[in-house]
C-alpha cells in the first residue's frame, strides 16, 4: 500500500511539473508573440530612420540607401541582367559588354532609318543602372552629334540643370537642351566636381524630405500641362494636382514617352497639345512643320518614335481600371512589417506572383500563356507591317530610279511618313504589345494600309514612265 502511495504521488508531482513546464513554454511563446508584434508595430510607425541627411543635391543613390536600405538594395538589381522572350539584355550579352544589338536581329530596322542615327546603333533595352552608360557608349552619341537634350532622362540631372539656371530648374534645363552633349555631361560645379555621375537616382522621383512622389523632368511637367489644357483643365501641376496614384505612372512617364527636339534650343518637348494618341502626336508634328530627319533612300521627310510607353499605357485596358506603372513594375512586398515597393523595375513576367496575382486570382502559368499569346501575336502583325514597310520603300526607290519627278512621288511621299511613323511607334514601344493590344493591333493595321497604298502609288508612277 506505501508502494502504492508513492508512486502516485511522484505521478502526481510529475504531471504538476509538466503542467508547470507547459504553461511557462506558452507564457515565453505569447511573450515572444507579443514582443514581435511591438516590434513590427514600432517598425510599422518609424518605416525608416534618417542615418544621414539627403538633398536636392544628393544626386548619389548610396546615401540615400543608408536611410531606406530596402529600396535601395532592390534598386541595385536594376543592374544585373535579365530577359523575356521579347525583351532584356538577349542572348550573348556579357555582364560589362552592351546589350543586344536590334538592328541585326530585325535587318528592316535599318531600312527604316536610313540616314539616320539609329541605323549605326539600336540595341535592347537594359535596367535603370545602365541608362547613362549605355547612352554614353552608343555610336548614336559617339559618332554623331548630339545636344545636351539627351541628358533629360538618362541621368540624375538636378544638380545640373540647378547650376546651369543658377538655381532654377526650368531655365536649366533650357539652358543645358541645347548645348553640345560633351560640354553639357561634363559641366562641374565650383567645386570642380562633375554635375553629372549617376543614372537615374532616388532624387529623380522623390522629394529628399518627405520621400513623397514627384515628377522633377521640365518636359513632362510641361507636356502633361498641355495635354490637360486640352482636355479643359486649366494650369495643371502634377506635383500638386494629381493623385498619388496618378503619380505612380507619371514618375514612369517622365522619361518613357514620345517626345522631339524643339526648335533651335533643342528643347525636350513632349506632343501631347492634341492628345496621346499616334494620330493625334502626328497631327501635332504636321502642325508645327516637324521632321526628324531625311530618309537616305527616298528623300521623304519622316519622323523618328521615341518609347512611347505611357502614351500606349493610356490606351489599354489597366490604364482604365486605376492600375499604375508602378503596380506592375515596382510591386509592394513585405520586409517585416514595412510595405516597400520594390525598385528592381522589371518586366512583370519575371515577377508574376505579385506584380499579376495581387488583381488576377489565376495560376502562374496561366497568366504567362496569356501574355506570350498577346506578344505572340503583336511580333507576327509588327512584322508583317514591316514587310509592307519594306516594300514600300523598295517601289519608291525603283521609281526615283526610273526617273519619275518628286511631284509625282508626292502621295507616295505622305503615305511613306504616315506608315514609318505608325511601325516605328510600335516597334519603339517596349511591352510587345501588352500595354494595349487592340490600340496597337489598329495602328499596325493602319501601317499595313498605308504601306500598300504608297508601293501602289509609286509602282503606278513608275509605270506611267
Amino acid at each position: 500500500m506505501l508502494l502504492k502511495h508513492s508512486s502516485g504521488s511522484a505521478r502526481t508531482w510529475l504531471l504538476l511539473v509538466l503542467g508547470f513546464a507547459g504553461i511557462a513554454g506558452v507564457t515565453v511563446l505569447l511573450l515572444a508573440l507579443l514582443t514581435n508584434i511591438f516590434e513590427r508595430r514600432q517598425e510599422a510607425r518609424q518605416p525608416f530612420l534618417r542615418v544621414v541627411e539627403v538633398t536636392e543635391e544628393t544626386m548619389d543613390p548610396r546615401p540615400w540607401g543608408q536611410n531606406w536600405p530596402h529600396q535601395y538594395d532592390s534598386y541595385l538589381k536594376t543592374g544585373l541582367p535579365t530577359s523575356t522572350k521579347y525583351g532584356g539584355r538577349g542572348p550573348g550579352a556579357s555582364d560589362a559588354g552592351p546589350a543586344e544589338q536590334k538592328l541585326d536581329r530585325d535587318p528592316w530596322l535599318k531600312r527604316i532609318f536610313a540616314g539616320y542615327a539609329f541605323a549605326l546603333d539600336y540595341r535592347d533595352r537594359r535596367g535603370h543602372a545602365f541608362a547613362l552608360f549605355d547612352q554614353e557608349q552608343t555610336k548614336r552619341v559617339t559618332e554623331r552629334n548630339q545636344p545636351g537634350a539627351c541628358l533629360h532622362c538618362h541621368a540624375s540631372n538636378l544638380a545640373l540643370y540647378r547650376h546651369a539656371g543658377k538655381g532654377d530648374v526650368t531655365k536649366g534645363f533650357e539652358v543645358i537642351s541645347g548645348m553640345p552633349y560633351p560640354d553639357a555631361r561634363n559641366m562641374k560645379n565650383e567645386s570642380g566636381q562633375p554635375l553629372i555621375q549617376h543614372p537615374v537616382s532616388c532624387v529623380d522621383c522623390h522629394d529628399p524630405k518627405t520621400m513623397g512622389v514627384r515628377v522633377t523632368r521640365p518636359g513632362f511637367v510641361a507636356g502633361i500641362k498641355a495635354l490637360k489644357a486640352r482636355q479643359g483643365v486649366a494650369d495643371y501641376d502634377p506635383n500638386r494636382d494629381a493623385s498619388r496614384q496618378e503619380m505612380r505612372s507619371f514618375v514612369c512617364g517622365q522619361c518613357h514617352v514620345e517626345y522631339y527636339f524643339k526648335g533651335p534650343g533643342k528643347v525636350v518637348t513632349y506632343p501631347w497639345a492634341n492628345g496621346l494618341r499616334v494620330e493625334e502626336i502626328e497631327a501635332y508634328y504636321d502642325a508645327e512643320g516637324f521632321s526628324d530627319w531625311v530618309h537616305a533612300e527616298t528623300g521623304n521627310k519622316v519622323l523618328k518614335a521615341q518609347h512611347p510607353e505611357f502614351e500606349v499605357w493610356s490606351q489599354g485596358v489597366h490604364a482604365r481600371a486605376g492600375v499604375a506603372c508602378a503596380d506592375c513594375h515596382m510591386p509592394y512586398q513585405r520586409v517585416g512589417a514595412l510595405k516597400v515597393s520594390d525598385h528592381w523595375v522589371r518586366s512583370p513576367l519575371l515577377n508574376v506572383n505579385r506584380a499579376c496575382q495581387t488583381c488576377h486570382a489565376v495560376p502562374e502559368a496561366e497568366l504567362q500563356g496569356r501574355v506570350l499569346t498577346i506578344q505572340d501575336r503583336h511580333q507576327a502583325l509588327l512584322q508583317r507591317a514591316a514587310k509592307a514597310t519594306t516594300d514600300m520603300l523598295d517601289a519608291i526607290v525603283a521609281a526615283k530610279k526610273a526617273g519619275v519627278p518628286e511631284a509625282e512621288l508626292q502621295a507616295a511621299a505622305a503615305l511613306h511618313r504616315k506608315a514609318q511613323w505608325r511601325l516605328d511607334f510600335v516597334a519603339a514601344e517596349n511591352s510587345m504589345g501588352f500595354h494595349a493590344p487592340q490600340e496597337m493591333a489598329r495602328i499596325l493595321g493602319e501601317t499595313i494600309d498605308f504601306a500598300r497604298q504608297g508601293q501602289l502609288e509609286a509602282t503606278r508612277a513608275a509605270r506611267r514612265r
